[in-house]
């Protein structure tokens, strides 16, 4: 009997290592897209939604920086919802019906933070010639920091009103959740309007590198990519992330001369209105040229080569969009890992939610405000630049009392100088 029981054991061990040696072997928690056999498939799905995702983009640009903002807003409400429902629970959820209501306050209240201080100068501009409108939006951006405060409190006695025995921990741990979806995903978009009231090209730029990037690892580790590169993304490679970088750099070095020369993605929107845009492009997008003569052999058809000053910095863009910014990714790679999900949602073929395609931006969107407002805008005192402050922080009385106090002013240095 101890040799049947030897035997069955053996016999069972046997089965056990056949079929663990059947099995595909995984790399890091997962398999490589090189060797994936359904890739054709899931790669035509991704391609058609992404066409289809391309041409939508096309026509939000064309309608101007109004509907990108829209855009955006739709975006982070989507991604929001996505978030809010990750750790939802139904059963807690039936025992608390308004909780659900208070986060969306609180996204409210976030909203009109946020975009009441990347856009206060654009609202003024365009209700400042109406009678009617300016006094009151006035008033609303004076005290905007005190209206949010009084709505985030709001939201806040609200949440303890609310508590229930049983139920603090979930209770808490959704606060707390709610507050970093805040911080984390709605603060760093929110840094993409101010990226396109500062000129569409700066918004666009940024958004196709990141595009650029990922087609490019995605291409190159779907055709290359051998060797694991992080743990927590096992399909993503070594092979994919260099050729990818390659692609960005160079790609956004030549984006960079193309888009610059179109006024419409070049100029700033200094109000909310939708009509075209002309304006003086500044320094930075006026091309140089550059002889060729003495460095290409004779019979090379280019004699020059127009360089805008601008592709420098596309060049930095380009290094952080591919070294930096796709951690964005792998931060939601272990994320979606930690609650054991393959995406935060389904809402684009292919892609996986809204949140999957917004990862990495969110990290460029901060890198290229910051970028933008450190290196490029210009902090020269300008006649515009004091007129804004004037129409933005001063009363219709105050600039009314200002325009006769100036107008005195010269009156009196006209005076002397003619005397």
């Amino acid at each position: 009997m101890v040799f049947c029981s030897t035997q069955m054991l053996t016999f069972i061990k046997g089965i056990r290592f056949y079929k663990a040696s059947q099995e595909t072997p995984k790399t890091n928690g997962g398999h490589l897209l090189v060797d994936d056999r359904n890739k054709y498939k899931s790669m035509r799905t991704r391609v058609w939604s992404s066409i289809w995702m391309i041409g939508g983009f096309i026509f939000i640009l064309y309608m101007g920086h109004l509907y990108i903002w829209a855009m955006i807003v739709v975006i982070q409400i989507y991604m929001a919802r996505e978030l809010f429902n990750l750790l939802r629970r139904t059963h807690e959820a039936k025992e608390l019906p308004g909780f659900r209501l208070l986060n969306w306050h609180f996204f409210f209240t976030a909203m009109v933070y946020v975009y009441g201080r990347f856009m206060s100068r654009q609202l003024v501009n365009t209700v400042s010639s109406d009678k009617v409108l300016y006094q009151p939006i006035s008033n609303l951006i004076k005290y905007h920091m005190l209206i949010c405060y009084c709505l985030y409190i709001t939201g806040f006695v609200w949440f303890i009103l609310t508590l229930k025995r049983k139920l603090y921990k979930y209770q808490f741990g959704q606060y707390a959740w709610t507050h970093m979806i805040l911080f984390v995903v709605f603060a760093q978009s929110s840094f993409t309007v101010g990226n396109i009231f500062e000129g569409i090209f700066w918004f666009l730029l940024p958004a196709l590198l990141i595009v650029i990037n990922d087609i490019g690892a995605y291409f190159c580790g779907f055709f290359f990519g051998r060797t694991p590169l992080i743990e927590v993304s096992p399909k993503k490679t070594w092979e994919g992330f260099i050729g990818a970088s390659v692609t960005t750099i160079i790609s956004a070095f030549l984006l960079a001369n193309l888009l610059g020369r179109f006024q419409w993605l070049t100029c700033q929107r200094k109000d909310l209105s939708t009509g075209w845009l002309s304006c003086d492009p500044g320094p930075m997008f006026k091309p140089k040229h550059y002889s060729l003569e003495g460095w290409m052999p004779s019979w090379f058809p280019w004699k020059e080569v127009s360089v805008l000053p601008v592709q420098k910095h596309a060049l930095a863009y380009g290094l952080f969009a591919s070294s930096i910014a796709p951690f964005g990714g792998f931060f939601a790679s272990g994320f979606k890992r930690a609650f054991k999900i393959k995406d935060f949602g389904d809402s684009i073929p292919g892609h996986g939610g809204i949140t999957d395609r917004m990862d990495c931006q969110m990290v460029m969107a901060v890198f290229s405000y910051i970028y933008y407002q450190s290196f490029i805008l210009s902090r020269s005192n300008s006649v515009e630049s004091f007129l804004d402050q004037i129409v933005r922080n001063l009363s219709f009385e105050e600039q009314l009392s200002l325009y006769q106090q100036l107008g005195e002013v010269l009156y009196s240095r006209g005076r002397d100088q003619l005397s």
